[in-house]
């Protein structure tokens, strides 16, 4: 109680006057050059680098909690609970700067930003912007801010690039096994197929239409002496005939009504060799044509008006008088063999004679290069040879062996890649029909290119010139073959996978058979021959064309 007079007496009582200065001790303050280093010194008295209070500290000089201004940095103790601290007053859970942070806070905190960041995407957008509260940085975060964005967006090219090539990895396997796996039906094979298959099996040039093989698959008379049943060529190409691909290649005139140029091409794929068959255009075969000249050149157009395509009707007389299995056919007219040889860059040949086909079209003797244009005067000149059609078959010949020279040098010369770049170039722009597929295109050319000049034999239909005596009266020149020649060479060349063909098995009408001549039974000739081979005889009593100056 006395104590609580005591202060109550105190505080009321006015503050006496000091009437002596206490003495100081060594705690105590003192002037500038008297007191201890660790001690407060006021602020003239204190070093430069000494602590200053509030009003004696410069303005920029740190101040305590309470003396310095709002906006001021405090220290730990003094600062509040919600304020900035330093490496060392700060507690570890603490964020610290930059230079002040220790190693092992940096995944602290940005675990801590990461569960910020989600928890800031739950808020929709406009309310999120709404609530984000500014913050102020000084230039040290700002740089460090810049240096961490130039860091993530350098990681962030890498780790693009690597995702980048990864996708793309995985969409090639996919696409390659797309393109493999059999999930496509093969209408005219039956079963699967893949789409890479599916698309080589496509004949968008069968302008001609498709062959229908269902007749002579029956009477194929396969020589299982010679192959057995599970016999493969290995080229895996829609055959008739397992060993063999045989081709009808028909070569229109000018108005595309009758066939000028019939040849057949039997890729031999078991024994590696090429035999062609030349069939006269005189060929006489009175019952497949109603052309009162019975020519095989006509039955094409005025063949069985029944059986269509019209390409299966001069199939069908192959067949059936030459036993030959037709697998595809390809056609084209003279003015796309034009096109067609100016796409290859012209065919090299020596020519023995200046050729005038017509006043104005003439070639030159020589070695020379035919262009697509002299190179149809070429195959169609027949009027000064003294076989007349027989020469010009000759001199075809001739043609033939160049052309396939040409063609084995762009492969030697300019590869494989190049005479397919050709080849398609010539299907782009349509310059033939052909029923033959994309892919089967390929592994014919592919073939053809590995066989030698003397692996490929050129044979003419044997037979001679006769007369027949039409319906109409009229007496017409045509070409009668002769039927057991013709049998032997073709089981001799054309049947190395069948059993040999009778008289039997050919419709075949022979108009003369008290032969005049037998100067056309062996014709048969290689390509590596024909190299060397001169033009035909002439006709010394025929003037030819005199070409104009």
């Amino acid at each position: 109680m006395e104590n609580n007079e005591f202060h109550s007496d105190r505080n009321n009582e006015s503050p006496k006057p000091l009437r002596k200065l206490p003495r100081l001790n060594n705690s105590g303050n003192h002037a500038k050059h008297e007191a201890v280093s660790n001690e407060y010194h006021g602020r003239y008295e204190a070093d430069p680098n000494e602590y200053h209070g509030k009003y004696e500290a410069d303005p920029n000089e740190y101040h305590g909690k309470h003396e310095a201004a709002p906006h001021e940095y405090h220290g730990k103790y003094e600062a509040d609970p919600d304020e900035y601290h330093g490496k060392y007053e700060a507690s570890p859970s603490e964020y610290h700067g930059k230079h002040e942070a220790v190693s092992h806070e940096q995944p602290i905190r940005r675990e801590v930003l990461r569960r910020e960041s989600a928890e800031e995407n739950r808020i929709p957008p406009k309310k999120r912007a709404a609530n984000r509260i500014p913050r102020d940085y000084d230039d040290e975060y700002d740089n460090y801010d810049d240096d961490n964005k130039k860091r993530r967006r350098k990681f962030s090219f890498k780790d693009a690039a690597i995702k980048f090539v990864a996708i793309a990895a995985t969409i090639v396997v996919i696409f390659g096994l797309v393109l493999n796996v059999p999930i496509f039906v093969d209408v005219k094979g039956g079963g699967n197929i893949s789409l890479i298959n599916y698309f080589k099996k496509q004949t968008p040039m069968a302008k001609e239409g498709e062959l229908d093989k269902g007749s002579i698959q029956n009477n194929l008379n396969i020589n299982y002496d010679k192959v057995d049943m599970d016999y493969n060529d290995g080229l895996d190409l829609p055959q008739l005939v397992e060993g063999q691909y045989s081709v009808l290649f028909l070569g229109f005139e000018p108005d595309e009504y009758n066939t000028d140029i019939m040849w057949i091409f039997q890729f031999d794929i078991g024994n590696g060799k090429l035999n062609i068959l030349q069939i006269p255009r005189d060929t006489c075969l009175p019952d497949y044509t109603s052309s009162v000249t019975k020519k095989f050149n006509s039955i094409y157009t005025m063949g069985n008006p029944e059986i269509n395509p019209p390409i299966q009707r001069t199939v069908n007389a192959v067949q059936e008088n030459f036993g030959i299995p037709i697998d595809a056919y390809v056609t084209t007219t003279c003015p796309d063999i034009v096109e067609i040889i100016d796409i290859l860059g012209g065919i090299p040949i020596h020519i023995d004679n200046e050729i005038v086909f017509e006043p104005k079209k003439v070639i030159p003797a020589g070695d020379v290069v035919l262009s697509g244009e002299q190179s149809e005067w070429f195959m169609r000149f027949r009027k000064e040879w003294l076989q007349g059609d027989i020469g010009r078959m000759q001199n075809q010949r001739r043609f033939m062996a160049a052309a396939m020279n040409k063609l084995m040098n762009i492969v030697e010369e300019e590869g494989r890649l190049k005479l397919y770049s050709y080849i398609k170039e010539i299907y782009d722009k349509e310059l033939m029909y052909t029923d033959l597929s994309v892919g089967d295109i390929g592994k014919i050319a592919d073939f053809a290119s590995t066989i030698s000049m003397e692996d490929a034999q050129v044979n003419m239909v044997p037979g001679e010139d006769a007369i027949f005596y039409a319906a109409d009266g009229n007496a017409y020149s045509v070409y009668s073959v002769h039927k057991q020649a013709t049998i032997d060479l073709l089981n001799k060349y054309y049947r190395p996978y069948q059993t040999d063909m009778t008289e039997y098995d050919t419709s075949i009408v022979e108009l003369v058979t008290d032969y005049s001549y037998n100067l056309y039974d062996d014709t048969g000739i290689t390509l590596e021959e024909l190299e060397t081979a001169t033009e035909p005889p002439r006709d010394p009593n025929v003037q030819g064309w005199q070409k104009e100056g």
